[in-house]
């Protein structure tokens, strides 16, 4: 009876059952609180404050917002308070690792709606060329440091500079795309606006709105353009390896056919030409599991949850799926 559902598992279409579980993730990350559903504001994906019908909050708001704390009140209920919600991201992620961003993120989803319209319209997608693919992932790096220092440089003097305005409270919030574009889905337009009571508030504003275009267009031209610049993904790396969820590969099965980077919505080499690693999780990597849907080698490719099998390449499986998908072709 095991092995029947192990089979029918690593036959199954994943990519189906991902793309139903994102519709249902979206509605109930931005549609959640009508239902009075609350997931809290520590979670490892995005989900914005600024919609008022949400079902839960990203972490970084509260990550920005505690790290405003002092320096003398890090041992303080203040402090303690900090501790507790880091410490529930940490165990909400380490369930589920990077398929946060794969399943769960709603600008992951809408990205992967746009990128269905474009197909649609048969207009192919650009490339990034391992050059500038190595350089620009180091952005998400920086703004992760810039999420982390300026909310501290806010009630603390770092190395005697002076203390930053409250006004930098959320700065991350601020340029992210989420604010301006999720609301949109509860009719809410007021954040499609440029502050003009500050000039902090003026530029932190007006430069959301430049990336909220930036995300559109890129959306369009790059498979899930802006998670090349996530911090969140930056974040999640940092604790992937203490994850329960995990993506294995049994390098000396891998004939390097390259099926999985072309179907990687990332784009990442190493899924095809590392065979030393163990632990193909990237930093890049939103574990969507397409590169294991399209292996046609036997347990090249797994997903496992602790030490047990979840979903493994097979080679009965991979014609099984190719079979199907080009049936629906014709």
């Amino acid at each position: 009876m095991i092995d029947q559902m192990k089979r029918f598992v690593n036959n199954s279409e994943i990519t189906r059952f991902r793309f139903y579980t994102q519709i249902t993730l979206f509605i109930l990350l931005v549609y959640g609180g009508v239902l009075a559903i609350d997931l809290g504001n520590s979670l490892p994906t995005f989900a914005c404050v600024f919609g008022d019908k949400r079902g839960g909050t990203c972490y970084f708001w509260a990550l920005q917002h505690g790290l405003t704390i002092s320096f003398d009140q890090i041992i303080s209920w203040r402090g303690f308070g900090f501790l507790k919600g880091l410490l529930t991201f940490f165990l909400l992620f380490i369930l589920f690792n990077k398929a946060w961003c794969g399943w769960a993120c709603p600008l992951g989803t809408l990205q992967d709606w746009i990128t269905k319209l474009r197909q649609k319209l048969k207009i192919r997608s650009s490339e990034y060329s391992p050059k500038a693919f190595q350089r620009l992932k180091k952005i998400k790096y920086i703004l992760l440091a810039l999420i982390i220092l300026i909310p501290l440089g806010i009630s603390n003097s770092v190395a005697g500079s002076p203390k930053l305005s409250h006004e930098f409270g959320t700065p991350f919030c601020m340029i992210c795309p989420g604010r301006t574009l999720l609301p949109l889905f509860t009719g809410d337009i007021s954040q499609l606006t440029v502050d003009l009571s500050s000039k902090t508030k003026l530029v932190l504003t007006a430069l959301g709105m430049g990336i909220t275009g930036l995300f559109l267009v890129g959306a369009f031209v790059k498979k899930r353009f802006i998670c090349f610049y996530c911090p969140m993904s930056a974040f999640h790396y940092v604790f992937s390896k203490a994850s329960f969820l995990g993506l294995k590969k049994e390098g000396s099965k891998c004939t390097r056919c390259g099926n999985c980077y072309n179907v990687c919505d990332m784009g990442i080499r190493e899924i095809a030409d590392d065979v030393v690693s163990k632990n193909i999780v990237k930093d890049d990597c939103v574990m969507c599991f397409n590169c294991v849907a399209v292996c046609p080698e036997e347990g090249c490719l797994e997903v496992t949850m602790v030490k047990g099998s979840v979903y493994k390449s097979t080679e009965e499986g991979f014609f099984k799926r190719m079979e199907r998908r080009d049936k629906i072709e014709d």
